[in-house]
């Protein structure tokens, strides 16, 4: 007769109750919960062999008992212009990625991170949009990218990361629990100990769950993948717009503005002879009228099977322009990692 098989469960699924719960039941003092706890979320320890201040006994029966299903790294690209591209692999053997992105003159490095794996809302101009949603990330998952990438950044500039922006693989407002859990892991004083105003949440514009992150008291700063400023333009790119419309949307963020008065962003990726002329320009600084928000103009890096091409710099300029002589706050992000697969989801996609 065939031994059945045990399926050992991830231990950092687990909250420090239940970890104390069964540190009881393997007859444990309580307080080993605590150790094992910071071993998880503070020192990021991948394996029971790490923790060096629990005995040999205690290691054993962990690894008995359970599994720590870290993510690994699977390749890695690099940019000339600095921007660091890793494909991990998840425990099943799915993939995501994670991208560096390293201004060192200002002192800043952000990491951006998937929270899914593939998407299900169909942006025509993402490489992510083009695969299905197999599953969203757990926390954990989340955590070991910017744990990863934090080493990587160590490694190559020798400085931890400053910024993470959920802007990968994935709509982290549909991954709402895993998120805002990972959130609180990297935030946390027993975690990572990071800074929330540090942290910015992107989304493709899910208003319910907009509010609902207001209601949830949230410290990140939230930013909009905008794309386009009329309903129009934003239905043929964005498929997510016909359930959650601008209007919709814009009585959403004012919501989120006024509970939490964190920071709000606009993402408007500029694409040539669709969304950058100056009517376009004028459609956006009506959405810029009702709580403070800054627009990031994004150069398009471009993906096999879609349509579009990146605006002109020229172009970019002038519907920059109109936006600050009214006195919004613009800022140019030029395209990065052009030499590599650094839009979201082109590395995860390829074989």
């Amino acid at each position: 007769m065939e031994t059945p098989l045990i399926v050992k469960k991830d231990i950092r699924q687990l909250q420090l109750a239940e970890l104390q719960e069964v540190m009881k039941d393997l007859g444990q003092a309580r307080f080993r919960a605590k150790q094992v706890y910071e071993w998880l979320w503070q020192k990021s320890a991948r394996s029971f062999t790490e923790m060096t201040n629990l005995s040999k006994d205690l290691r054993q029966q962990m690894e008995e008992n359970f599994v720590i299903n870290s993510i690994t790294e699977d390749k890695v690209q690099h940019s000339s212009d600095g921007t660091v591209k890793t494909r991990y692999r998840l425990h099943d053997g799915h993939l995501i990625e994670s991208v560096l992105i390293p201004v060192p003159a200002d002192n800043r490095f952000t990491v951006c991170v998937s929270s899914q794996v593939g998407c299900s809302l169909s942006c025509k101009f993402c490489a992510t949009g083009q695969m299905k949603r197999l599953r969203n990330l757990d926390a954990a998952e989340i955590y070991d990218q910017v744990v990863m990438v934090n080493q990587q950044c160590l490694e190559k500039f020798g400085h931890p990361l400053t910024n993470i922006v959920y802007m990968g693989m994935g709509e982290p407002l549909l991954a709402y629990k895993p998120v805002l859990e990972s959130i609180e892991k990297i935030t946390s004083p027993e975690g990572l100990n990071m800074a929330p105003r540090r942290i910015t949440v992107s989304t493709a514009g899910i208003a319910k769950m907009i509010r609902r992150l207001a209601d949830d008291a949230t410290k990140v700063n939230l930013a909009l993948s905008l794309h386009a400023a009329d309903d129009v333009k934003r239905d043929d790119i964005m498929p997510i717009n016909e359930q959650n419309n601008l209007s919709v949307l814009m009585d959403s963020l004012e919501y989120f503005y006024q509970q939490t008065r964190n920071r709000i962003s606009y993402e408007y990726i500029a694409f040539q002879d669709f969304n950058d002329s100056l009517d376009d320009a004028r459609n956006l600084l009506k959405l810029c009228k009702r709580f403070p928000v800054r627009v990031n103009i994004i150069e398009y890096n471009p993906i096999d099977g879609a349509d579009f091409r990146k605006a002109t710099a020229h172009r970019i300029d002038d519907f920059a322009k109109l936006l600050r002589d009214n006195g919004v706050m613009v800022t140019i992000r030029r395209s990065r990692g052009k030499d590599i697969d650094a839009a979201c989801g082109q590395l995860a996609n390829k074989e």
